[in-house]
């Protein structure tokens, strides 16, 4: 809750610069100081719950679903991408690293973790659409969670979870185990 500041809580310093001015000029100088604090205290406060109401904040793999779906699971081509995460898994963004064909696409991990490194991400989600519509994970999928979440702890940089997207379902593969 933000509280009020009254004119006792001015310091010493700031009472004595606005001596120097008009004592109207003095009291409107302290009200924009106030207003100023306030909104601050009011925006730090209420940043936190517009960050998660806009829903960038994962906190499960529903929202990384919810995030990516509209628009992966009628990709003709397979997908991959990563979600950046920063440490309160709120998104910083989201990349798409590969495209592939019609079934299958190769991945070579330097490049899955790449931006993750340089914007210094601790946490990445990865996501990749099946254009056949079935979101059942292949074992090239599960071999690659694998590999990734390995890069990952070499890289320090926590793989949360691996998300294949078809037509209106997913499927986690930290819910089936692989991670």
């Amino acid at each position: 809750m933000p509280r009020r500041i009254s004119p006792t809580t001015v310091s010493r310093r700031d009472r004595e610069q606005l001596t120097f001015l008009a004592p109207s000029e003095a009291a409107l100088v302290e009200l924009v100081r106030q207003n100023l604090r306030l909104l601050s205290e009011l925006r730090s406060t209420y940043q936190t719950a517009s960050d998660e109401a806009d829903g960038r904040t994962v906190r499960s793999p529903d929202d990384v679903a919810a995030l990516l779906s509209p628009e992966m699971e009628l990709l003709m081509q397979e997908q991959l991408r990563v979600v950046l995460l920063d440490t309160r898994n709120r998104v910083l963004d989201v990349l798409m690293i590969y495209q592939g064909n019609v079934n299958s696409t190769m991945v070579r991990m330097a490049e899955v973790f790449r931006e993750a490194i340089v914007v210094c991400a601790p946490n990445i989600v990865l996501v990749h659409n099946h254009p056949s519509g079935d979101p059942s994970p292949s074992p090239e999928d599960v071999a690659l969670t694998k590999q990734a979440v390995e890069a990952g702890r070499i890289f320090g940089i926590e793989v949360l979870d691996h998300i294949v997207i078809g037509r209106g379902r997913f499927v986690s593969l930290k819910d089936r185990g692989v991670i």
